[in-house]
């Protein structure tokens, strides 16, 4: 058995990372980031004892949530039984504060009742989330889904009427009502749901081997669950439904159950 432990930071946009077991690394090992693998078709991978997907090509994804500790494991097996352990080394950021006023004191601060539906379908988005496709739509890279000026950033620490909230999960776009909001990426569409208490109007649409994207607060859906989508095709239109003060789209990237920051994500995997 072979075991090589390296202390890595790959701090770098893109570019191969050291060989290891015939595979490399590209992306940001960071909080909220993304890494590229490649590895032997038939190659099994793990991160912190967790199973990684791996597509028929040897192609891997790695994400790092916003409150990744400092180093993360990554194990893998080659088919012919050759095991190599890396010790990933993963740099941390400083969040902001955002301060939001002006919602409903109903949407600022759930009451019971309201707390229980969030959770319902936090739970539902969750199991959505653990399944996992083989699809390679993510292979094409992912195009910004809209256009406008960033009004939110990932991992913002979020304040609403004065009470705190859960960090900001993903990147907030500003634009008019009604401007077209376009699939990032080609991919299979996982859920359109009409209404839910925090995003409202919100699609997710599968890329593959664990890579989602959301689309949220939309004012109009123009897709089904179930239909497969081409980059750039029309999901739905810029709105202000669930908890929003005003138009803008809530652009989500997850892997597995980790939420990314899209601007690395973008930048990672960027399209063309």
């Amino acid at each position: 058995m072979i075991r090589l432990v390296i202390l890595i930071v790959v701090l770098a946009l893109s570019g191969p990372g050291p060989a290891w077991a015939g595979a490399s690394l590209e992306g940001r090992a960071e909080q909220g980031g993304l890494l590229l693998g490649r590895t032997e078709p038939g190659a099994e991978v793990r991160l912190d004892g967790k199973a990684v997907p791996v597509d028929p090509t040897g192609r891997f994804l790695i994400g790092f949530g916003r409150d990744q500790g400092p180093e993360a494991v990554l194990e893998s097996r080659s088919p012919d039984g050759a095991t190599e352990t890396r010790t990933l080394a993963v740099a941390p950021r400083a969040w902001i504060e955002q301060r939001i006023e002006g919602l409903p004191q109903a949407k600022a601060k759930p009451d019971p009742v309201a707390q229980a539906r969030i959770r319902a379908e936090s739970a539902m988005v969750a199991a959505l989330r653990a399944r996992v496709s083989l699809d390679d739509g993510f292979a094409a890279g992912l195009l910004r889904p809209a256009d406008g000026p960033v009004s939110g950033v990932f991992g913002s620490r979020r304040v609403y009427n004065g009470n705190p909230g859960a960090p900001h999960s993903g990147l907030d776009i500003a634009a008019p009502l009604g401007a077209p909001v376009r699939a990032a990426a080609a991919g299979t569409v996982i859920l359109a749901a009409p209404d839910l208490f925090l995003t409202g109007r919100t699609v997710m649409v599968d890329h593959g081997i664990g890579l989602i994207t959301s689309y949220a607060h939309l004012s109009r859906i123009d897709v089904a669950e179930g239909e497969h989508v081409a980059a750039g095709q029309s999901l739905g239109a810029i709105g202000a439904s669930g908890l929003a003060t005003g138009p803008h789209l809530h652009f989500g990237v997850s892997w597995q159950d980790r939420r990314l920051d899209p601007e690395t994500v973008l930048a990672v995997l960027p399209g063309r």
